[in-house]
């Protein structure tokens, strides 16, 4: 006996689209949005840096500075005015800049070049005060020590990690192990006496300054090491490698996390929210956002180019901007504005639009304010709401118009041969390049 037919339940669907979580309101509210080009040949911006905090969670002037590495220049930025306050291009003619950092005090800037050599800058001044020409290959690594400031590492295409003093000539310590290009590098937080390294070796690898140049401990991944990010706690590690996001632990020596939310290769990671959220940046052109302690997703932001470079820049602890550089040479600065800011911009909206309405009056008088003395003759002649404008057309204008060329008047008509005899007559007067091969 065959079963009896049952109807489908239909599927209900939702009305429209999902409630924005507090999160997504959050990420979304990073709207204030400035796009530059800081380089004059729409060089790819390959690295965006901010100083290390200061000790003890003292103010410090870099802390307003961070540095945008593009073609053959650093630019220094303000992190409150969002525009350029330095511009340093003392590279080699044919040079490319890697990576330009900014000391924790604001006073020197180091960089590495495609030449191999590693440059540091005074702030003020732009002068070169050290060049240390060691790597035989591009470094793309130039960094600070957190809390020593004399201390700087160096990650290479010859393989190599190294760590340098600024007094000094020449490097202090040389790690190798290595069997490709190294491309990412950094300290891990002070007090920590560690770095870490990732290279196209498709390996990451922990040193200790004190155990000499070898490896303490290897982290062998799938594909080419793209960054490496340790966490605040200094325990665990972040590590991109084509599309995917390995977080390693090592206390237990091993990846506990692989996140796969790109659709192309990780180049950029950053922390947010004092390390309760982390962002990435892709050649998808997508930037995602996670929860540290699930790792979910919990936000997404889309740009036009493949991104290269993020970072997320506080202002007293808060996330202020989310800088990000992009392979087309756009730089955007999105700047989250915070509710006194929201407030007067929702202000300036409602008195711009009494304005072109022409309900100002009303709309101070709703305010019970006044406007100071004069203030209708500095708008006298701008009729802000569009109407009653005088187009005034001249009578005489059409005897003004030219009445062209014989051969213009016949490609008009669609008389295209005798268009062409035209112009070549030597008795019709014509334009010396009126026809153009093509």
């Amino acid at each position: 006996m065959a079963a009896e037919v049952q109807l489908l339940q239909p599927t209900k669907l939702p009305k429209g689209p999902s409630t924005l979580t507090s999160e997504q309101k959050y990420w979304n509210s990073f709207a204030s949005e400035l796009r530059l080009d800081p380089s004059q040949h729409s060089s790819p911006v390959t690295h965006i840096s901010i100083p290390p905090p200061p000790p003890s969670n003292l103010l410090s002037a870099s802390q307003d500075l961070f540095a945008v590495t593009t073609g053959s220049r650093v630019q220094i930025f303000s992190s409150k005015t969002r525009k350029v306050v330095k511009n340093i291009s003392r590279f080699g003619v044919d040079d490319i800049a890697y990576s330009g950092n900014i000391r924790r005090d604001g006073r020197i800037l180091v960089a590495g070049g495609e030449s191999g050599a590693i440059q540091a800058f005074d702030v003020k001044s732009r002068a070169i005060l050290k060049t240390w020409k060691e790597h035989k290959q591009p470094v793309w690594v130039a960094q600070w020590h957190p809390s020593e400031l004399t201390s700087l590492m160096s990650c290479s295409d010859d393989r190599t990690v190294r760590l340098w003093d600024l007094p000094s000539d020449k490097s202090t310590t040389i790690f190798r192990g290595h069997q490709d290009y190294v491309r990412s590098g950094t300290f891990l937080p002070a007090p920590s006496p560690l770095l870490v390294s990732g290279s196209y070796d498709q390996t990451v690898r922990l040193w200790d300054s004190r155990a000499g140049g070898k490896a303490v401990m290897v982290f062998k991944h799938a594909a080419p090491i793209e960054t490496v990010l340790p966490m605040p706690s200094g325990t665990a590690i972040l590590a991109a490698s084509d599309n995917a996001i390995s977080v390693l632990d090592i206390i237990a020596a091993k990846p506990i996390h692989m996140l796969r939310n790109h659709q192309k290769t990780v180049t950029s990671l950053a922390l947010a929210n004092n390390g309760a959220r982390l962002l990435s940046g892709a050649l998808d052109g997508h930037v995602k956002v996670f929860e540290t302690t699930g790792w979910n997703v919990v936000g997404a932001m889309k740009y036009p180019s493949p991104i290269l470079s993020l970072s997320v820049i506080q202002s007293q602890k808060e996330d202020k901007h989310i800088a990000v550089g992009m392979q087309s040479g756009l730089f955007s600065i999105k700047t989250h504005l915070s509710g006194e800011q929201k407030a007067q911009a929702r202000e300036r909206e409602k008195e711009m639009a009494a304005l072109m309405a022409g309900t100002i009056e009303t709309y101070d008088r709703g305010k019970k304010r006044k406007r100071g003395a004069g203030w209708e003759k500095r708008t006298r002649g701008k009729d802000y709401r569009g109407e009653g404008a005088d187009i005034v057309i001249d009578g005489n204008m059409r005897s003004k118009i030219m009445k062209g060329k014989p051969w213009a008047k016949a490609l008009r008509n669609a008389q295209y041969a005798n268009a062409v005899d035209l112009v070549f007559d030597s008795s019709v007067r014509t334009p010396a390049l009126a026809l153009q091969p093509y």
